[in-house]
């Protein structure tokens, strides 16, 4: 039986808002939570982008789920300042925290002012990262010159257990890429989902795999799909465009003539709540064992309680 989780999208709730709505999501019966480490949303419809690691801190203490946060270590953060972020989360909730670490996008990362590195750059640096982050955790002083530059780091508080560190995947390339390093994979809903995780399985790749599944949901069909095209047409894009462009002014400039019927074949839009229990158990079907659920509206409190039932 798979877990169902909640995701929290801090581009389009804030952060008071979004605690409120993880809360009532685990006294409706999601059993995980998972949250974006965004600095800017993908369009200025969404307009938020709350600082996901002090948020973190409030939810895991309202809440007694287990959170993931999926993170982009290398330009904008510092790798050893992620990893005594995780160290800290960890030793105050032990057992409770993953990290999934992505190579990320530039309309995060832009704001160092550095250049932005072509993709196999961003996994070069990735793998450093990752490399710098477990030595962290292991309690080893750290001194590493490469793409990421760390002078004698050590962390002195440390949890008992060192949290996953997890891939983030949406291509096959990519997901064998992670399975010789990380310790489960997550990646994005799809048809295209399953075959990321069997690569993935096949590479070697141990540990859960997860999978976030965006979908739409209101009391009619006209204003599930309103909702997806409002808030989710600037996220239609395949890698690279949603890779490399750099403002929510771009994002929203390509996406201004995006129909309707383009978004739901990334959102899984339906007033019927039934339809969506059956594609999230085709996911389990697939052998997925975190399913995280993100309902694309910025009102969460009604599509909680409508799923509630599902998640159970």
């Amino acid at each position: 039986m798979p877990t169902y989780g909640f995701h929290a999208s801090h581009e389009q709730v804030s952060p008071r808002a979004l605690l409120d709505a993880v809360a009532a999501a685990e006294e409706a019966g999601f059993g995980a939570a998972m949250s974006s480490d965004h600095f800017s949303p993908w369009s200025e419809r969404q307009g938020e982008s709350g600082f996901a690691w002090s948020w973190l801190g409030a939810a895991l203490e309202r809440t007694s789920l287990p959170f993931g946060i999926v993170n982009a270590p290398g330009q904008r953060y510092h790798p050893a300042i992620i990893a005594q972020a995780i160290a800290t989360l960890a030793s105050m909730y032990p057992g409770r925290f993953w990290a999934a670490l992505g190579s990320g996008e530039a309309s995060n990362e832009h704001i160092t002012g550095a250049p932005w590195p072509r993709k196999q750059v961003r996994n070069a640096r990735l793998r450093e990262c990752v490399e710098v982050i477990r030595a962290l955790l292991a309690g080893e002083e750290v001194t590493h010159e490469g793409l990421v530059t760390v002078d004698r780091a050590r962390l002195w508080t440390l949890p008992a257990e060192p949290p996953h560190l997890v891939g983030a995947a949406v291509s096959q390339e990519t997901a064998r890429w992670c399975a010789e390093w990380a310790d489960g994979l997550i990646t994005v809903g799809g048809p295209q989902a399953e075959s990321v995780a069997r690569a993935y399985r096949e590479a070697g790749g141990r540990g859960p795999l997860r999978v976030q599944v965006h979908l739409s949901w209101a009391p009619t069909e006209e204003e599930a799909l309103r909702l997806a095209h409002d808030q989710w047409r600037s996220n239609v894009f395949a890698p690279p465009v949603c890779w490399d462009l750099d403002r929510v002014e771009l994002f929203d400039i390509v996406s201004r003539d995006v129909p309707p019927e383009k978004v739901a074949e990334v959102v899984h839009v339906s007033a019927d709540v039934g339809r969506h229990a059956e594609l999230l158990h085709s996911y389990a079907e697939q052998g997925f064992d975190e399913i995280f659920l993100h309902h694309v509206g910025q009102e969460q409190r009604p599509f909680i309680e409508a799923f509630a039932e599902i998640v159970k």
